[in-house]
């Protein structure tokens, strides 16, 4: 996001918004996919068993011999209604925290890439505290079984009845630590580019080097918080009826960590971790090619509404 962007920051949310939802529709099935893997423990269940999956051929194989092929898309409208508050907001704060910013500074001074990396924590953190309730109600919906799966709003209201107003901000200090990983990708990013570019004694990147130096950033930072994104997904979640009554509700993050490692050892804390980096890497390619795509269209668009509305004037 250059600092000479013609885009006002609600331009930049709607282009992020769209890419973030298209990039979402596309690769949903690994979502929830990735999701499921994280709260059903494997330590002790049977290949056979449908409710446990050893890896992501078998949970797609499993979710479309018990649920069809609408049980990769269990929970979509939610996702992406979660997806499109969440890269709005995050878009949107992001740009005009950057903006106000950058207004403040003197002419000609570049912002660092400490500010840039703060500026995007802060937005991320934001995002985060206004949409995390669409989440919640996403996991569960992803998580629960077909014959107790609500739509968007029964979900909600039995969240709230159950657990109060408070329970549709579960995860939220997992998800606030979270806002790092753009950080620790952009660092990882500067840091493979520079080998990349000295080892093939280059000046600048091709297309091609820069998608895979940015697969390899993105893959290395989810490694490092994937614990914390399974101990978020796993205090959203809701067991099924049958779990219900041997399931001893997580008070934490840590909790989560310490009583997965105790049943499954460090291998739980990433269970289903090669379907979220596949996911990932796609996503972001995804969400970056769409965006540009459609901030230029969106430039246009405003332009000819500028005109227009000049027009009326006159």
């Amino acid at each position: 996001m250059a600092g000479g962007s013609k885009l006002s920051p609600f331009g930049h949310a709607i282009a992020g918004t769209g890419g973030a939802m298209f990039a979402l529709t596309c690769t949903y099935p690994l979502d929830i996919i990735k999701t499921r893997m994280q709260v059903r423990s494997k330590s002790a269940a049977s290949s056979s068993d449908p409710d446990v999956y050893q890896s992501t051929t078998d949970a797609v194989q499993k979710i479309i011999r018990t649920e069809g092929i609408p049980g990769l898309y269990a929970g979509l409208l939610s996702g992406l209604l979660g997806t499109a508050s969440q890269n709005f907001a995050y878009f949107y704060w992001y740009t005009f925290i950057r903006s106000g910013y950058i207004n403040r500074q003197p002419a000609g001074v570049a912002i660092s890439t400490l500010m840039e990396l703060l500026i995007g924590a802060g937005a991320g953190a934001l995002a985060q505290i206004f949409t995390i309730p669409v989440a919640v109600v996403t996991t569960r919906q992803q998580t629960m079984p077909l014959g107790e799966r609500q739509d968007l709003k029964s979900t909600a209201q039995e969240i709230v009845r159950e657990e109060g107003w408070t329970g549709l901000w579960k995860g939220l200090k997992p998800s606030l630590v979270l806002v790092i990983n753009p950080a620790i990708t952009y660092g990882m990013y500067s840091r493979i580019q520079e080998l990349v570019l000295k080892a093939f004694k280059r000046k600048d990147m091709t297309p091609g080097l820069v998608f895979l130096v940015g697969a390899l950033a993105k893959t290395l930072a989810t490694v490092v918080t994937y614990p914390y994104i399974m101990a978020k997904v796993r205090l959203q979640w809701k067991p099924s009826k049958k779990d219900a009554e041997t399931h001893k509700p997580y008070t934490g993050a840590i909790d989560v960590l310490k009583r997965v490692m105790a049943k499954e050892g460090v291998s739980g804390w990433y269970t289903g971790m090669q379907a979220q980096i596949t996911k990932a890497v796609i996503s972001q390619a995804l969400l970056f090619m769409v965006k540009d795509q459609l901030e230029k269209y969106t430039i246009l668009l405003f332009a000819l509404m500028a005109r227009q509305k000049r027009a009326k004037v006159m």
